[in-house]
């Protein structure tokens, strides 16, 4: 990944970012609001040996600084706290002495500051006050050599014992700061993570590089969707709507030399909303005046009827085993010339009834009769009808739904398609999550609310096509059969 890969990342995910730094900035109140305050006194050594002469002075120098970083231990060490707890009424023993005491030395210097820290202001004084009396006895024994009476390093108190106004802890503005910090970076580390992870198709760069085809559309999400699925009323100047119309234009490109008829919508998986798509193509074919046929050869789980408000019981198996005539089945929909073959009876032979001889026949005769024919199909990844019939039409059309598609289940689908010897036009990406400028350029571009023609499709009572092939379809074999 690029620089501007994680910039995008964190700025997709924003909201993670966010939220894991209001989350670390909450914390950090409470532990702020919760912690006792903590007093600090502190107390300053000198540490010098004695000398005579500049030369004596300088090796003294450095002798007690070698001296003074050794007495950072000797602080902290259990001789001086049980001396400190046994002269002093400080009221605590030796090892809770031990850990309120810390030491530095201070740089290039022969000073040594220790400092106590409590809970007790008063009481952290009165510790200083016993460490700056036991410290200098403790330092005279330890360095006096033996059968001597002077010690050979002395060590005097300069500053304090003092203990400081304030608490040096908790320090909320310290906090506050280091946990929006902390938490902003983790935040923008769990976003370029999770961008990392999320293998899912987002973007139709993303589809187009998954799965190694044009983008035919790139339907945006909207929320009206759910409830209004189909492209009337207002919801055809959506920009839901203008993206259906551009997958029409493009769908009208795809071979320059032959234009393709007969279209198969499928998807890799189910509920990416083929169903809708393949619906709202054939109301926009039919809006710029050609003469569709929709079939809903998801004959496993037919959804177009409903979609609809169509009868479907009586559709394309019952057409396929000879049942009833094609021209029987067909029902008008709206006031153009679009007309839907609903999936009828659920066979228990799908892929076989879907693979026959009469499927590529029907196929064939609706191609002839009709400007379009859009065929609605079963997920690829789940069963084989779809394969299957787009082997018999002119291509097909894959649907994924942004966030939801892995690239590995797209490519797999692709392989599905080409494994039949099948034409795959391109891909949709639907639900696509476009920016403030997709609304802008379908707003800009669109035609205002007072100059819009009313919508060209309304939904009608269905009524069979008693026209709607020149010559009746019919399946011998499947008429003996019945």
């Amino acid at each position: 990944m690029e620089l501007r890969d994680y910039v995008s990342a964190v700025r997709k995910r924003w909201w993670l970012v966010a939220t894991t730094a209001c989350l670390a900035l909450a914390a950090a109140v409470v532990v702020t609001a919760t912690a006792a305050p903590t007093y600090a006194a502190s107390v300053t050594f000198f540490v010098s040996t004695p000398s005579s002469g500049v030369t004596d002075a300088y090796q003294g120098g450095l002798f007690s600084q070698q001296r003074a970083r050794s007495y950072v231990t000797l602080v902290t060490s259990d001789r001086l706290a049980r001396a400190v707890a046994a002269d002093s009424d400080v009221g605590l023993d030796a090892d809770e002495i031990k850990g309120r005491l810390s030491a530095r030395t201070v740089p290039d210097t022969v000073l040594l500051d220790v400092t106590v820290v409590d809970t007790d202001s008063g009481r952290a004084l009165r510790i200083a006050q016993a460490v700056a009396t036991e410290f200098a006895e403790l330092v005279a024994v330890i360095e006096t050599p033996p059968g001597g009476t002077a010690p050979t390093v002395r060590v005097d108190v300069v500053t304090g014992p003092r203990v400081g106004a304030e608490p040096v802890s908790p320090r909320p503005v310290r906090n506050f700061g280091l946990a929006l910090l902390l938490g902003l970076i983790v935040g923008a580390a769990a976003a370029v993570l999770r961008d990392i992870l999320d293998t899912t198709v987002r973007s139709a760069s993303a589809l187009r590089q998954a799965a190694g085809k044009a983008i035919l559309a790139a339907v945006p999400l909207d929320p009206r969707a759910k409830d209004e699925p189909l492209l009337l009323e207002d919801a055809a100047w959506s920009p839901r709507g203008e993206a259906m119309r551009h997958l029409r234009t493009n769908l009208q490109f795809v071979d320059p030399d032959r234009r393709a008829r007969c279209v198969v919508v499928t998807s890799a998986l189910p509920d990416e909303g083929k169903s809708t798509i393949a619906c709202n193509l054939a109301i926009v074919l039919a809006e710029a005046g050609h003469r569709v046929l929709l079939v809903d050869a998801d004959v496993r789980r037919p959804k177009l009827a409903g979609y609809l408000d169509l009868e479907g019981a009586v559709g394309l198996t019952n057409v396929l085993v000879g049942q009833v005539d094609l021209e029987t089945a067909v029902q008008r929909w709206g006031d153009r010339d679009l007309w839907v073959l609903a999936s009828g009876s659920i066979p228990p032979n799908p892929s076989e009834l879907l693979g026959s001889q009469q499927m590529a026949r029907l196929l064939a005769t609706v191609s002839e009769s009709y400007d379009y024919v859009v065929v609605d199909t079963s997920p690829l990844l789940v069963v084989t009808d779809a394969a299957v019939v787009a082997s018999r039409a002119d291509g097909a059309v894959l649907v994924t739904r942004a966030g939801k598609t892995t690239v590995a289940q797209v490519q797999s689908a692709v392989l599905a398609i080409e494994a039949v010897s099948a034409r795959l036009f391109g891909c949709v990406l639907n639900a696509a999550k476009g920016g403030a400028g997709d609304g802008y350029s379908y707003a800009y571009y669109g035609t205002r609310d007072a100059e819009r023609p009313r919508p060209a499709l309304r939904p009608l009572t269905a009524e069979p096509a008693r026209k709607a092939v020149d010559k009746p379809f019919t399946v011998e074999a499947g008429r003996r059969g019945g």
